[in-house]
């Protein structure tokens, strides 16, 4: 049987998506607590335009709901990219994927105030070029690897 070799590093990188998991639940709580005091009773998943009108609550809701949702479109391409890069970067793919949950957090609390513009603000547009470094890191990662033979 062969030993499992990791490369130095990888703690942070299980750290990082250690961190994915935190946001995610801090997602649901903040979803949960919009949810009871907008009266949008399971298994709805929004308040409708008319409840909306009627209750603050109910808007605050659904951008806590949507905030959500954005987080859980995009987090299987940060956890593939995260994965790629780091076989050659783990402390590189960690910081990025730690970084990207911080930013995903201030959008969630921008976009929770009601006004969903207020969901990209300087914190959170930080996840737009984290996720175009990955991307670009994920690349050269993998014609490195392809051009070794690995």
């Amino acid at each position: 049987m062969t030993a499992l070799v990791l490369p130095p590093g990888i703690g942070f990188v299980a750290g990082g998506y250690l961190s994915t998991a935190f946001l995610l639940v801090f997602q649901f709580m903040t979803v949960g607590s919009y949810r009871k005091g907008s009266g949008v009773e399971y298994p709805r998943l929004y308040a409708e335009k008319a409840e909306m009108a009627s209750n603050v609550n109910a808007v605050k809701f659904n951008c806590a709901q949507r905030a959500h949702a954005n987080t859980l479109e995009n987090i299987p391409i940060v956890w593939s990219l995260t994965g790629i890069v780091s076989l050659q970067y783990p402390t590189f793919a960690a910081s990025l994927l730690t970084a990207w949950s911080f930013a995903r957090v201030f959008y969630t609390l921008g976009y929770v105030t009601g006004d969903p513009k207020k969901r990209t603000n300087f914190a959170s547009a930080l996840h737009y070029p984290i996720l175009l470094t990955l991307l670009g890191t994920a690349t050269w990662t993998v014609a490195k690897l392809i051009s070794l033979g690995i």
